[in-house]
């Protein structure tokens, strides 16, 4: 069953968030500050934090940076900052997606649904090919046993493809599974992000894989 960090100090919408995830069969953990959000993200290790921007000891924006400095885990903002430019923040900052209050629980459920369909979880833990080990609880790569550093959205990209070995995808199916379909720049990222794993993974055996570009066709991880 995935968890979902509900990060909100109103204990109502906390409250009523943690009903409905748990009808639609997510577990829940609550935090109502942001000290306590940083110490259950790393006891629980959620499969999706939602976040609240105004907490009582710091903002949601500075846990959000903490969140990316670690881990890819995807990240919903939560906030009463209804601005087109806030939401834009909290997108180029790396959320995953923005709501705005007052909103629908249900419409938050089916959110969280989906965000963690385009970001890929899955129910297994650790997915091994060759020497490439990629443990999604803790979001940690290594490459024959030396660890491998990726910016979120690049770690999120390589995910979404170990988790669905040998299967073609093209720019704008990544795009709307990885950046989500919402963004609105140039499906050039999505090649500049295979440039940069490519470059990462360079010691990685091709006996054991390697991120295969199909002319006309899109990308696929081949192992």
């Amino acid at each position: 069953m995935r968890t979902v960090l509900i990060v909100e100090d109103e204990l109502p919408i906390s409250q009523v968030l943690k009903v409905y995830l748990q009808k639609a069969n997510f577990q829940t953990v609550q935090a109502f500050n942001g000290t306590e959000a940083i110490q259950k993200l790393n006891e629980y290790h959620p499969s999706l934090v939602l976040l609240d921007v105004m907490l009582p000891d710091r903002d949601g924006w500075s846990i959000l940076k903490e969140i990316r400095a670690q881990m890819s885990t995807p990240v919903i903002m939560l906030t009463a900052l209804g601005d087109v430019q806030y939401r834009l923040n909290g997108l180029n900052e790396g959320a995953d997606d923005y709501i705005a209050k007052p909103f629908n629980a249900e419409e938050v459920v089916a959110r969280v649904q989906a965000v963690l369909r385009r970001t890929g979880k899955s129910d297994e833990k650790i997915k091994k090919y060759g020497g490439l080990i990629i443990d999604i609880r803790s979001h940690k790569i290594t490459l024959n046993s030396v660890v491998i550093e990726l910016t979120p959205r690049d770690l999120a990209l390589l995910i979404f493809l170990a988790e669905h070995p040998n299967q073609t995808f093209t720019r704008e199916q990544l795009i709307e599974h990885v950046w989500g379909w919402e963004y609105e720049g140039s499906d050039r990222a999505v090649d500049l992000a295979i440039k940069r794993i490519r470059k990462a993974l360079h010691s990685w055996s091709t006996e054991e894989g390697e991120i295969k570009t199909l002319r006309g066709l899109g990308y696929q991880l081949s192992v």
